[in-house]
């Protein structure tokens, strides 16, 4: 009786199939990740089926007409829901290790196993700072590379949903906005509620995302001081303290997200500082609140394997690569 034995291409398969999910579960921003416009991160692979080198998002904005009543006249009444595109390219992402035989004496496949952990914390990674980035981004530009002409511009283009510091200000010149932020300015309720205020009369308005039918929710990303500062203030200490369920669960105890006035607070420590670019020189960090299609990720390859021979059979390699874009919507 002959033994069945599963295909090595049908394995390489398993492997990468499941080095994608395992990829995505693992990353800090997996809950806000989806395929729907309702998402913060909006996933589409359109482009896994079909050629192509980007992707178009359609953003729809929220009707705010008055309809009509009555026997009013609907027709030549209709409201426009000023719909507008947003293309995404993609690109090739990858990364691979090399093994000598007299190191380790293992097959093709085993090596895919062997350089799995370090392969995927490295393209978990890529994809977590990619987000990082594209959140920072300038009109497509990387905040670090934009030049002050630039950031100018994107300033008065979004004049209505950037805030400084603690309070509303006016001026279109981004160095002296961000010079005039003070060390006392930190995250607290007030600054939150003020954000989401923003959001919610920017035009066109940021949509939070839908949890529940009834609970919708806009998310704030910060860097772990500016976290530190949220979870310290007095009023948010009380809030966690006497609303919220008492025991180890609490966030007091347990650490994690925090919600105040419909926004999830969360914690990404990755977030990098913008220096010491503030007043008297104080330290100042973006901070991100996200609505709904804030983040487009697409898809053209998922992760795939290949192992390669070099110096005639005595080392062997493993690659992994995607080809995917992550952009900031505008």
């Amino acid at each position: 009786m002959t033994d069945t034995t599963v295909a090595t291409g049908l394995t390489v398969e398993n492997w990468d199939a499941k080095f994608f999910t395992e990829n995505m579960m693992a990353n800090r921003f997996k809950r806000e990740m989806g395929t729907s416009s309702k998402n913060i991160i909006q996933l589409k692979t359109d482009l896994t089926k079909k050629k192509g080198e980007s992707i178009t998002y359609a953003l729809v904005n929220r009707l705010t007409g008055a309809g009509v009543t009555g026997s009013s006249t609907l027709e030549g009444n209709e409201e426009d829901m000023e719909s507008r595109s947003f293309k995404l390219s993609v690109n090739k992402i990858r990364n691979a290790v090399r093994v000598a035989e007299v190191d380790e004496q293992f097959s093709a496949i085993s090596l895919r196993q062997a350089g799995k952990e370090v392969l995927q914390d490295w393209m978990m990674e890529k994809t977590r700072d990619d987000i990082i980035t594209a959140l920072h981004q300038i009109n497509g530009v990387a905040y670090g590379s934009a030049s002050e002409s630039q950031k100018d511009t994107w300033l008065t283009d979004n004049a209505d949903r950037v805030l400084f510091g603690n309070a509303i200000g006016s001026g279109t010149d981004h160095s002296a906005r961000l010079g005039a932020v003070t060390a006392a300015m930190k995250l607290g309720p007030e600054e939150v509620s003020l954000m989401k205020r923003m959001a919610s009369t920017a035009s066109p308005k940021i949509r939070p995302t839908r949890a529940t039918e009834d609970e919708r929710y806009f998310v704030l990303y910060c860097d772990s001081l500016t976290f530190r500062d949220f979870a310290a203030n007095a009023t948010i200490t009380q809030a966690n303290r006497d609303a919220l369920a008492r025991g180890k669960s609490n966030p007091l105890f347990a650490g994690g997200d925090l919600i105040w006035d419909g926004v999830i607070v969360k914690e990404i420590p990755d977030i990098p500082s913008l220096g010491q670019v503030g007043a008297s020189n104080a330290r100042v960090s973006a901070a991100f609140m996200c609505g709904a299609q804030a983040i487009g990720f697409a898809y053209a390859k998922r992760t795939t394997s290949k192992t390669e021979e070099f110096d005639y059979g005595d080392k062997v390699g493993v690659a992994v690569e995607e080809i995917r874009g992550i952009g900031k919507m505008v």
